[in-house]
């Protein structure tokens, strides 16, 4: 059966991203950047920020001078990164071979597949759409050759797909770049006149060979379908479950218990052999009735202790309804994390408190909800919002250290809420605010504080902040934005102290 491949190229694959979390940045000009060689460099841009020609490699003060309304925000690789393994693996529904394409891009060998959907059209409709209802903006194609499906998913109409055989054809006016070459050859095409693909195929190959290398010849090659070309496929995450099927229906407790030992004994086993632990687990119980009952755990931290996971399981054991008989009773880890033996050795050690405090959390959150626990970072950044991160593993660490010069608030507001005031004098805290329609009345006040935005995120105006007391010994945190001496500031409420 001959080889057919689909090339899906994700646009705006990190602002997408950035658009998911925050759908308000849906139609608005943003970029993302990153430092280099003492510059803010443009990394990605937003759909409407490409409108105006902003390009990656852009310097950001240059594109804050052509648009100063743009939104600026640091870029993350590592996170784009992930997406893009995320997305290959969610691929496993449509073909047993996906491909990571970095650093925006998959390919899919999709040889065999496309009967199933009904043909390669409806194969190809089914998955832009898709997509396109996920908030990401691709372009794919499919062809013979995985070189043929790169170019024409990036250089040719959108949703094209090549007829067997016909990839030279549908490569002809394609430029050179289509065919995955390096700057430099790029250039020397480019000075020499090459603007096609079509040309190069009239040169003989010694020729092309003697002035550019082999990597022309394997690249034009690769795309024509003369030269091999290997896929390396991301493989499924391996499945950590474990099945028990009873000799007779089990109706009780102290049952089901002993069901769920032995299978957290085999699963931790497993975790042991692999250096592995669990960070989510469910553990399912199959009725006689066809009914499933199932519970479910969560861990701060990797954990292959049998012992504390059953701890945690047995909280919930309860909820369990076995009515006629429970006949099978399935565990899996749903989320499973590498444990070291470094990180393992050091949680278990006798003069370490890490192992208790994350058990203990555990507990907690078996019983009040893992959603009622959250463990916070700081961040190297100026304006108190953009400060912190919010972790789910204990044994992250901070990036940098908390402040401790100034006074901070326990409950920092997510968004700072607009407030009304009334003030003396300038640069005075108010004698009064009010908030969600009550008046506060201020007894004590200190300030006021600047804090202003780094200088290549920069804008609006910088922030005075107050911590006032009102009557009653409640502490607030309020800044005013903006000066007296431009225009009317207005002010706000950022948090609450203890």
């Amino acid at each position: 059966m001959p080889k057919r491949y689909l090339s899906i190229w994700f646009r705006h694959l990190a602002t997408d991203r950035m658009v998911r979390l925050h759908p308000e940045l849906r139609d608005k000009p943003f970029l993302l950047y990153a430092p280099e060689h003492g510059r803010m460099v443009v990394r990605a841009s937003s759909r409407a920020l490409d409108r105006e020609g902003i390009a990656p490699g852009m310097v950001v003060a240059d594109v804050r001078a052509i648009l100063p309304s743009v939104e600026v925000f640091p870029d993350d690789p590592v996170t784009t990164d992930k997406l893009l393994k995320d997305l290959a693996e969610w691929f496993l529904r449509y073909t047993p071979v996906p491909a990571i394409d970095p650093p925006d891009g998959l390919m899919l060998d999709i040889t065999g597949c496309t009967h199933l959907w009904g043909g390669e059209l409806s194969y190809l409709k089914s998955i832009v759409i898709r997509l396109r209802k996920g908030g990401y903006d691709v372009k794919a194609a499919i062809a013979d050759t995985i070189g043929a499906a790169w170019a024409i998913a990036r250089f040719g109409k959108n949703g094209t797909i090549v007829e067997p055989g016909r990839q030279a054809e549908a490569l002809r006016s394609l430029p050179p770049s289509a065919l995955r070459l390096e700057t430099t050859i790029l250039q020397r095409l480019e000075k020499l006149g090459f603007r096609q693909i079509g040309q190069l195929s009239r040169i003989p190959r010694t020729n092309l060979r003697r002035r550019f290398g082999d990597v022309l010849l394997t690249r034009l090659g690769q795309a024509l379908g003369t030269e091999p070309e290997l896929l390396n496929p991301v493989q499924p995450p391996p499945l950590y479950q474990e099945w028990l099927p009873a000799l007779e229906p089990i109706r009780t407790a102290k049952g089901i218990e002993i069901a769920l030992q032995r299978l957290l004994d085999t699963l931790c086993e497993r975790f042991f052999n692999e250096g592995k632990g669990m960070r989510t687990g469910t553990f399912k119980g199959y009725r006689v009735d066809g009914k499933v009952e199932q519970i479910s755990i969560g861990t701060n931290r990797a954990s292959r202790n049998a012992v504390h996971l059953f701890k945690l399981f047995e909280l919930k054991i309860p909820e369990i309804e076995p009515a006629l008989g429970i006949e099978l009773f399935v565990l899996e880890a749903t989320l499973v994390e590498e444990v070291s033996e470094t990180q393992e050795a050091l949680w278990s050690m006798g003069n370490s408190d890490h192992a208790a405090i994350a058990e203990l959390l555990d507990n907690i959150a078996g019983k009040v909800g893992m959603k009622s626990i959250h463990r916070y970072l700081p961040l190297e950044h100026h304006w108190p919002e953009a400060s912190i991160k919010e972790v789910s593993s204990l044994v992250e660490e901070p990036e940098t250290t908390w402040r401790t010069d100034r006074p901070r608030p326990l409950h920092l507001l997510p968004h700072p809420e607009p407030i009304e005031v009334m003030v003396a004098l300038p640069d005075y805290p108010p004698l009064h605010f009010r908030y969600k329609g009550n008046l506060i009345k201020v007894a004590k006040a200190d300030g006021p504080e600047r804090i202003e935005q780094e200088w290549w995120l920069q804008t609006g105006p910088p922030r005075d902040y107050y911590y006032v007391e009102d009557e009653n010994g409640a502490r607030y945190w309020l800044f005013r934005l903006g000066t007296y001496g431009n225009g009317e500031p207005r002010w706000f409420l950022h948090g609450f102290f203890a």
